[in-house]
């Protein structure tokens, strides 16, 4: 019962009701954009790259995750389903068809059906982006000739193999899928 004299501020207060009723937990990954830390979170996906999973939503079609390449040169030519947004957080990269170069800081938004050839630029050590995508990749040669694909269920397999395979067990992936 609230007195005239209780004088509490209500909006320091929690959320009083019960969440909806099958609602999935939050995902929290503490240290996600420490960069140099936790190597064993990178999952291998080529020579000198890495991706290293932060959400993988198989049941809206979409993943997060940051992406290390160690390399220069041309990373892969794909077709996007559907939209991506990536945020640079260390390096650079560019594609080929765009006149634009990502460099530390910059946002990019990529529309569904677009081709494009990653590049990573000769001098550059290290390339971290953050990239949300929705749907899948679909690798492709200059003419657009399908060559191999990757989605969030693709990702989520190579991730449970390599969690495996260093001790982390399959409940690592899983912890991050929704």
């Amino acid at each position: 019962m609230t007195t005239s004299t209780d004088k509490r501020d209500s909006s320091k207060i929690a959320y009083q009701r019960p969440q909806p009723t099958s609602m999935l937990p939050d995902i929290f990954v503490q240290g996600a954009l420490e960069l140099d830390g936790n190597d064993e979170a990178w999952v291998p996906q080529a020579d000198g790259v890495w991706f290293r999973p932060l959400v993988l939503s198989v049941s809206q079609g979409y993943y997060v995750n940051l992406l290390r390449v160690r390399q220069s040169g041309i990373l892969s030519r794909h077709r996007h389903t559907g939209p991506v947004h990536a945020f640079t957080l260390r390096g650079e990269w560019h594609y080929l068809e765009h006149d634009w170069v990502a460099r530390e800081g910059d946002y990019a938004f990529e529309p569904p059906g677009e081709t494009h050839t990653l590049v990573v630029p000769e001098g550059v050590d290290e390339m971290v982006t953050l990239f949300h995508v929705t749907g899948g990749y679909t690798y492709v040669d200059p003419d657009g000739n399908a060559l191999d694909y990757e989605d969030v269920f693709t990702k989520l397999d190579n991730a449970i193999r390599h969690y495996e395979a260093i001790g982390l067990g399959r409940a690592y992936a899983d912890s991050l899928i929704r």
